[in-house]
């Protein structure tokens, strides 16, 4: 039983093996991480990474750049809440970055004002409708109703066709990236109402983040439903002998992600005040570094939430620190590229290791 609940959804120390879980492995791979950039910044840039230098603040911390760091990521981690369910249960979302896009665009519509400096809103899209000004609950119902309805398509397809998720996904990917430069014929839309613009104001996408990462992490730990995904990403045939409704749980399974990635959307959305078709583009991949990095297999069965924040985390460091050495952008989508394929070959590493002890 030891081996069982080594690394599933929680940090528990394994004492057959005498090993740590794999989040505490990750924990040390971020310590490390910001350890070299802040020896790199002394040494290249003659300032500290993350440490305060200035004579006129009292704090330790460099607390812009720890928020900047938190910020960057926060949007993607949600996406990367749901993905880390999704790949725990043996699956695959590669849809996430476009229903972000769509979600964007359809929210934001029902989200704007009627009157823009005393002129009515050009960018209205059902101004001649009348369905502006209205309240917060009716864009945010209408964007969780996209991601709903997307991710229950993915489900539906993989659960009852047999579609291999990487295909399901991949159509839905595409077809949300269509749906959201059809819905305004590329345009962006915006002046969204105050209220709307508040979700993602200041720190509230962090807050969000945090609170959605400590609610599903208890969710897997604790539920029925976590222990059904963790069963169905290690065996799923042992699963349906057990008597688990393995077709239901992985369209459930995949309504949470797409729901999750709407939530991302309207935050996104409202942090930057407007919507564009390109938004949300590439997070899918993001999001499956993050959880990989934290430890989530890609064979399934194995990860935690915990592990996948503190992949989030790491993710965010190296953007910052590149960000810090005056690294141009270019270099940093490379570094990125390469930190994805690590990923996934550090997965592999893992399970032949995993399989040689067992």
């Amino acid at each position: 039983m030891a081996g069982s609940e080594h690394g599933v959804g929680g940090l528990k120390y394994d004492t057959s093996r005498k090993s740590w879980p794999p989040e505490l492995n990750v924990l040390l791979a971020l310590v490390l991480i910001v350890a070299a950039f802040e020896i790199l910044g002394r040494l290249i840039m003659g300032d500290s990474f993350l440490l305060n230098t200035r004579a006129d603040l009292d704090s330790l911390f460099n607390e812009q750049r720890l928020q900047i760091i938190i910020l960057q990521v926060s949007i993607v981690g949600i996406i990367a809440i749901g993905v880390t369910q999704v790949i725990i249960s043996g699956g695959i979302d590669l849809s996430s970055g476009s229903v972000v896009g769509a979600t964007a665009m359809i929210a934001m519509s029902f989200a704007q004002v009627a009157m823009v400096n005393g002129n009515p809103n050009p960018k209205a899209i059902f101004l001649e409708q009348g369905w502006v000004d209205l309240p917060v609950i009716v864009p945010v119902l209408v964007g969780l109703g996209c991601g709903l309805a997307a991710g229950l398509i993915n489900g539906l397809l993989i659960a009852y066709t047999r579609i291999p998720p990487f295909i399901a996904t991949l159509g839905m990917m595409v077809a949300a990236r269509g749906m959201s430069r059809w819905w305004s014929k590329g345009n962006p839309i915006s002046f969204p109402t105050e209220s709307y613009a508040e979700i993602g104001k200041g720190m509230m996408p962090v807050v969000i983040f945090v609170a959605l990462a400590i609610l599903f992490q208890l969710i897997l730990t604790y539920t029925k439903y976590g222990k059904h995904c963790y069963a169905i990403g290690s065996n799923e045939e042992a699963s349906r002998t057990t008597g688990i409704k393995v077709e239901h749980h992985k369209v459930l399974v995949y309504v949470i992600a797409g729901m999750l990635a709407s939530v991302a959307a309207i935050v996104l959305s409202s942090k930057n005040l407007t919507a564009q078709a390109g938004m949300g583009m590439m997070y899918e991949l993001d999001a499956i570094a993050m959880a990989v990095i934290g430890g989530v297999s890609l064979s399934g069965g194995r990860g935690s939430i915990i592990g996948t924040v503190l992949g989030a985390l790491i993710f965010g460091v190296i953007i910052s620190g590149f960000t810090f050495l005056q690294l141009d952008a270019y270099y940093q989508e490379m570094v990125k590229g390469v930190i994805i394929v690590g990923a996934v070959v550090l997965d592999q590493w893992r399970q032949r290791r995993r399989s040689l002890k067992g």
